[in-house]
């Protein structure tokens, strides 16, 4: 069965924290943080990282959409963060930027882009505790999905099974019940959902019909 992680990109920003009490069975919270420079739009900061650490009794699994996310990462995980996750795009140091995540008590995930090859990140795979593929382009919500991530996924679940790693393999980006399954199938561990869960009227519903589909 597959673990869920609501996006706060989609909840209500003015009601952010009655949004999240009403998601229950999720594993994970999904928070992106985005700079305006790495992705043209603006999200969540430190500040939301501390608030939702301190009100929810759920893991914050934090995704930084940033330039030179090493700067950052020590913060972020001082200010509750669970999973922390960096692009191979945003930095030149992002071995660097994984042995900082790890160095300050969180899990370490590392993000690739649709345009970017598995082969920018092989290196780091026996590195992280999670791997995410973007299906979409990172920095907006309600995208479409991209068939072509499925691909992606498949060979690196391919990767992860010849190697002998044990990274969850986490996908981001116009998921819903239309594709769960099939992501499910291909080797994805760990869904992000945003619109699909925000959107309707019933949050928890949601998050169990996309668990229920990967039983």
């Amino acid at each position: 069965m597959i673990k869920v992680a609501p996006s706060i990109l989609s909840a209500d920003p003015a009601n952010l924290m009655k949004d999240v009490e009403q998601v229950q069975g999720a594993d994970y919270l999904h928070v992106d943080v985005m700079d305006g420079s790495f992705v043209s739009n603006l999200s969540f900061g430190l500040n939301t990282v501390k608030g939702l650490a301190q009100d929810c009794d759920i893991k914050l699994d934090v995704h930084l959409m940033i330039q030179n996310p090493e700067n950052y990462v020590e913060q972020f995980a001082q200010a509750g963060a669970s999973i922390i996750g960096v692009h191979v795009e945003s930095t030149q140091h992002i071995a660097r930027a994984i042995q900082l995540i790890k160095q300050a008590g969180a899990q370490a995930e590392v993000v690739v882009n649709p345009g970017t090859p598995l082969t920018e990140l092989e290196e780091l795979l026996p590195e992280v505790d999670q791997v995410l593929i973007m299906s979409v382009n990172p920095g907006f919500g309600g995208q479409k999905f991209l068939e072509s991530s499925i691909s992606k996924v498949k060979r690196l679940s391919a990767l992860r099974q010849a190697r002998g790693l044990e990274f969850d393999i986490e996908i981001d980006g116009g998921i819903s019940d239309q594709n769960v399954k099939q992501v499910y199938d291909a080797g994805v561990d760990v869904a992000v959902a945003g619109s699909y869960i925000f959107n309707a009227p019933d949050y928890t519903k949601q998050v169990q019909t996309l668990k229920d589909l990967t039983k």
